[in-house]
Formats: structure tokens, C-alpha cells, sequence
């Protein structure tokens, strides 16, 4: 990937001649066939979908280049509006709404069921 960029870049480059230079330089590079590149955070996820990935080893530091369609998931399997809806629906606090929104997989029926039972 970093050859073909390095291609792109600099017009006129032979190939065959970048490719040693890369070697002098001590990097070596390797195409993953990658389906899916998930980085997971504290609050997200960042998802590649797509991804075109490359591991580049560079006189012993092994790097990750990866490109594709990238998308964020956020962690929580409910919104701000449901934990509202759920506190009107049971009376319930904000700490015990959460609580139940987690157990239950965001499902507000369901949280909004179990809380009515406490």
C-alpha cells in the first residue's frame, strides 16, 4: 500500500528500484486480506468496513495502514430519550433506569416491566 502511494506520488519512480530502496531502508510490507477492522474504545466503536490494510515493519516497528468506509457505533444500546421515556413510564431514578436499560439490553418494554415490578 505505502509502495503504491509512494508510486502515486512521486510520477517517474521505478518500481523495481523503490522496492530495493524500501529494502535498504529496512521496511517490508505485507497486504492483509482483511474483511473488517473494528477499533474498539471506552464510548465507540470505529468500524472499517471495506478496509484495504497493510502491515508495514519498519527496521523492527511493526505499523497497521488501513483505509475503507469507516462508521461509528456507540456502545450504549440506548439513547438519552429512552432513559427520559423509561423515568417517566416507572417514576423510577435516573441510576435504576440505567441500570435496568443495561440488563435488558436497551429493551424499554422490558426495563419499564421489570421496574413497575420493583
Amino acid at each position: 500500500m505505502i509502495f503504491f502511494y509512494i508510486l502515486y506520488m512521486i510520477p517517474g519512480v521505478n518500481p523495481k528500484m523503490l522496492k530495493q530502496a524500501m529494502k535498504k531502508m529496512g521496511m517490508k510490507q505485507e497486504d492483509i486480506d482483511a474483511s473488517e477492522v473494528i477499533i474498539k474504545c471506552s464510548d465507540k466503536e470505529i468500524v472499517i468496513r471495506n478496509p484495504q490494510v497493510a502491515r508495514i515493519n519498519m527496521m523492527g516497528q511493526e505499523n497497521f495502514q488501513i483505509s475503507g468506509d469507516v462508521e461509528e457505533r456507540s456502545l450504549e444500546s440506548f439513547t438519552e430519550d429512552d432513559v427520559e421515556t423509561v423515568m417517566e413510564q416507572t417514576g423510577k431514578s435516573e441510576e435504576e433506569v440505567r441500570q435496568a436499560l443495561e440488563e435488558t439490553n436497551g429493551d424499554l418494554a422490558e426495563a419499564i416491566l421489570k421496574l413497575k415490578e420493583n
